[in-house]
């Protein structure tokens, strides 16, 4: 099991230090504040993610409510995915906490796959779920997400609350402004999800503020092997990209040396 290495990471104060906490802390420096610690903690973040993940193989995010109960209908929804994903070949990453993230976790290790946890700390958490092969935690949220676009092939979504909707829309606009390519997101439970779809329809695009052509690029579906199908075909279409452009690449360096 692989867990991020904190001997290293730079001590700091909560966000919002009263001026105790920050003399207690920094009591030679206080009168400088601590953003220049942050960006050390900010910068071993990032320096313990992608040297903790960078051997990682194809993989793909799972995400979902942490509220989902255990052994209900979506918790073994959960453990479908993550079975399914190691079946096609793919690592599953989740955000490590408990439900339905821990459900996906579980399927994935369970099937003999990677199983890896990107947890964040909150206030009210309780922890890295028990079935995370490589577990790393994070204070902040945007290193924490940086990890799960760069080392996914695809987001599935499973039923969640204000957590879930934020990494999905977060992809949605990498997607939408071409920061990434080739990134399926799919979206399990169409009873779940479609009055949010209908609500963009209707509302969001109806009034301008967004193209329909962004709502194509979201996927819905009940089906386990539907969803894979989707992340696996977008897989092979960034592959075959990919080759295109190496070999048009060699082409032009020939042409140069002609």
């Amino acid at each position: 099991m692989v867990r991020m290495d904190t001997r290293f990471t730079p001590t700091e104060p909560p966000e919002f230090a009263t001026p105790a906490e920050l003399a207690a802390v920094h009591p030679r420096v206080r009168h400088l504040g601590t953003e220049a610690w942050r960006v050390l903690r900010i910068q071993s973040e990032f320096v313990e993610g992608f040297g903790a993940l960078a051997e990682l193989d194809r993989a793909v995010a799972v995400f979902g409510s942490a509220r989902t109960p255990a052994a209900s209908p979506e918790y073994v929804l959960g453990e479908r995915v993550g079975k399914a994903l190691v079946e096609a070949g793919y690592a599953v990453i989740t955000g490590g906490g408990p439900g339905a993230m821990e459900a996906a976790n579980k399927g994935a290790q369970e099937a003999g796959g990677t199983s890896v946890g990107l947890g964040i700390e909150l206030p009210f958490e309780q922890g890295l779920n028990p079935y995370c092969d490589i577990e790393l935690n994070f204070r902040y949220f945007f290193v924490r997400k940086t990890m799960f676009v760069k080392y996914s092939q695809g987001f599935i979504v499973l039923p969640g609350g204000i957590g879930t909707l934020d990494e999905l829309f977060e992809a949605l606009t990498l997607i939408q402004t071409r920061k990434v390519v080739h990134f399926p997101l799919v979206l399990i439970g169409v009873d779940y999800w479609t009055g949010l779809i209908d609500w963009l329809r209707e509302r969001v695009v109806a009034s301008g503020k967004a193209s329909p052509t962004d709502l194509e690029l979201i996927h819905i579906t009940d089906d386990i092997e539907e969803a894979v199908r989707v992340i696996v075909d977008a897989d092979k279409l960034l592959d075959q990209t990919e080759v295109a452009a190496q070999r048009a690449k060699a082409a032009a360096e020939r042409r140069a040396g002609s």
